[in-house]
């Protein structure tokens, strides 16, 4: 299909639902032969940029869906030679058999899907040509290929003439790649059908480069990890070192996000990892980064000064945003991003970056509308601080600084976000009408069509976001927010199934998704009763008498409070049992006695007390939510492990078998 003829920059989206694999997206530049023109079009992991400047690695991150890895493509500094723009994937261990459905999606500047291709036919290859994108009399379109590699990343980029130079991809399994695609002319059909190439297996068995500089390198660095400085000298623990960032004399307003911003900066000039990590979730390349503040540009008669400029280059290609910066209760303005905007089109700039405390309810969306038009030639990000502390947090505490001066720089920079002064709040209000919504629930007026009820949702489904960011950045794996399907690109229907539930039930609930647990984690807040309850479901051993798979259960449970409550469903329809964990530990068979059936799975669950203050950090609603869930995981969720049954064991011969003979 064509691409639109106003759009210049796209980002090439790989997304899957197994958050727990790690794909990895890569392109390669094809001339009119299919073939790079040298491995500088080869761009990956290890090669986050083109010689031009033109497509860049931005790398992969969480999503509510699961997770996702990004291309993006400036399709007006590709050149003339350039006749095509493969998209591939790759995973590092395993096969593309074991992630189940993988989407590829081609998004605007604004995140709206221009294209989406869904495969689910993937069995034992490790690397995949999803698409491409190519150029057709002057047109720039995109179709879908879907075809794989048993060879790995390796093993499709050689296909395409690149380069391989890696002692990690030498000790292949041998299995043939399958050939490139060959060129499609005008009016002929798209390829569907993958043809074998022979030459491919010779250049697999061929012996490996010896001059390295002529190769690539596809093999992964291990990250390490270091330790913030400790101050060991003080005659005790009433000294207090001195803080990089202070907050003392802070004010409000301009000057609290005067302050923020420059502390931002100048920790991203300092901290190359922190600055990654925050460029690629704004589209930025990987490269030397520099802040500048407050520079003044001309609009006409007036001028406008965004809060920073930020700027990346790598080799010849210059990426340039303008950041403006709310802290505190400050709010977007649809008029300033809109002149900043312009300002950004006019300069040829690539990216206008907002940064609050607002936390869209969904991933791509803003929390300011603005004119799309104005998005034609310049993208629109937006960061919430919350994210800005959860990249921090998560590169402190699994890895990806290896210098120790850098890490207490980046921690002195976390201890400045988490002071009440700075204006970089977590997640801590729920908006102006949660008082009146609250009451309205408790009185049974709530209705799930005003307007209030729906702003509360979207500021609740906001807040479920931000559980699970918190959780990623805690436990270094990347937790889900579980949503229906049907809502994760409609806003407004989700709202409207989030108020009505609340205006029927007087509920909110959220299901977080973390990998390696043995069940969801549901987090439901009742209005009516004002309690915080936590559960999870997690399936029986399929094996045993029902007091053995008790006992299985309470064996993980031995640090868990005794006011969890044990809920044991039995195989035979309608036969459930609950009692207190305390209760079933001083008598197990309190759950088990005269129930007829098999265990078949358990449910725990916790009830804690809810705030209702609509903010602040002792009473509020959203501090008992992220308290509840976070006490929940850490003595239910995190020791439970699911069932697994002994490896199946060899009969015993009998006497006189063949089988049966003495060792020698």
């Amino acid at each position: 299909m064509p691409l639109p003829e106003d759009v210049e920059r796209i980002d090439v989206v790989i997304g899957w639902t197994e958050s727990e694999f790690e794909v990895d997206a890569s392109a390669l530049l094809l001339g009119e032969n299919r073939k790079v023109h040298s491995d500088n079009d080869f761009v990956f992991y290890n090669q986050p940029e083109s010689a031009d400047g033109s497509v860049r690695f931005l790398g992969a991150g969480a999503t509510e869906e699961g997770a996702q890895t990004r291309i993006s493509i400036d399709l007006t500094a590709l050149p003339e030679e350039v006749h095509a723009v493969a998209l591939a994937g790759s995973i590092g261990a395993g096969s593309f058999g074991r992630l189940g459905k993988i989407a590829l999606h081609v998004v605007d500047g604004a995140g709206k899907t221009l294209a989406e291709y869904v495969t689910a036919d993937a069995t034992t290859e490790s690397a995949f040509l999803f698409g491409e994108v190519y150029r057709r009399a002057g047109v720039w379109k995109v179709r879908a290929v879907g075809q794989g590699w048993d060879s790995g990343l390796a093993g499709l980029a050689t296909d395409f003439g690149v380069h391989i130079d890696d002692e990690a991809e030498e000790a292949t399994d041998g299995s043939e790649p399958i050939a490139a695609p060959e060129p499609v002319a005008s009016g002929e059909a798209e390829p569907t059908t993958p043809v074998a190439d022979p030459a491919a297996a010779q250049r697999d068995t061929a012996k490996p480069r010896t001059a390295r500089s002529r190769g690539v390198r596809t093999s992964r660095t291990v990250a390490k990890r270091a330790k913030p400085l400790e101050f060991t000298l003080a005659e005790n623990d009433t000294w207090q070192p001195a803080r990089l960032f202070s907050v003392i004399g802070v004010g409000a307003g301009e000057e609290q996000e005067r302050r923020a911003t420059s502390a931002l900066i100048a920790t991203m000039q300092a901290v190359r990892p922190f600055a990654r990590a925050l460029c690629a979730r704004i589209g930025a390349p990987a490269g030397t980064f520099e802040g500048f503040v407050e520079v003044p540009y001309e609009r006409g008669e007036a001028k406008v000064i965004p809060d920073a400029v930020l700027r990346v280059s790598r080799g010849s290609r210059l990426w340039t945003g303008l950041l403006e910066v709310k802290t505190g209760n400050g709010k977007l303005k649809r008029e300033q991003l809109e002149n900043y905007l312009d300002v950004a089109r006019k300069k040829k700039y690539d990216v206008v970056v907002s940064l609050s405390n607002d936390i869209p309810a969904g991933p791509g969306e803003l929390p300011v509308e603005v004119d799309r038009r104005k998005l034609a030639k310049v993208a629109l990000r937006h960061l919430s601080w919350a994210e800005v502390t959860h990249e921090a947090r998560m590169l402190l505490s699994h890895g990806g600084i290896e210098d120790d001066l850098q890490a207490w720089m980046l921690s002195e920079f976390l201890r400045y976000l988490l002071h009440p002064r700075s204006g970089a709040t977590d997640f801590v209000d729920m908006g102006r009408h949660w008082v009146a919504v609250r009451d309205a629930v408790i009185a049974g007026t709530a209705r799930a069509g005003d307007q209030k009820s729906q702003q509360v949702a979207d500021t609740w489904v906001s807040l479920s976001r931000h559980l699970a960011l918190r959780l990623t950045a805690d436990l270094g794996v990347a937790v889900k927010h579980v949503l229906p399907r049907r809502y994760r690109t409609d806003p407004v229907a989700r709202n409207a199934a989030v108020a009505e539930r609340l205006a029927a039930e007087g509920c909110l609930e959220a299901v977080l998704r973390i990998p390696d647990t043995a069940g969801d984690l549901f987090v439901v807040a009742e209005l009516r009763s004002n309690r915080i309850r936590c559960r999870t479901t997690l399936d029986a051993p399929n094996e045993g008498t029902a007091g053995r798979r008790l006992t299985w259960l309470l064996k993980q449970l031995q640090d868990a409070p005794g006011d969890v409550q044990v809920e044991a469903v039995f195989s035979d329809p309608g036969n459930e049992a609950c009692e207190h964990l305390a209760t079933v530990r001083d008598n197990p068979k309190s759950l088990t006695e005269g129930r007829s059936g098999d265990i078949v799975s358990f449910t725990l669950e916790q009830t804690f007390p809810m705030g209702n203050r609509r903010a602040g950090t002792a009473a509020s609603f959203i501090s008992s939510v992220t308290a509840a869930t976070d006490a929940f995981y850490g003595s239910v969720v995190q020791p439970l492990r699911g069932w697994v049954p002994a490896a199946p064991k060899q009969p015993d011969p009998a006497p006189g078998d063949p089988t049966d003979t003495p060792p020698l």
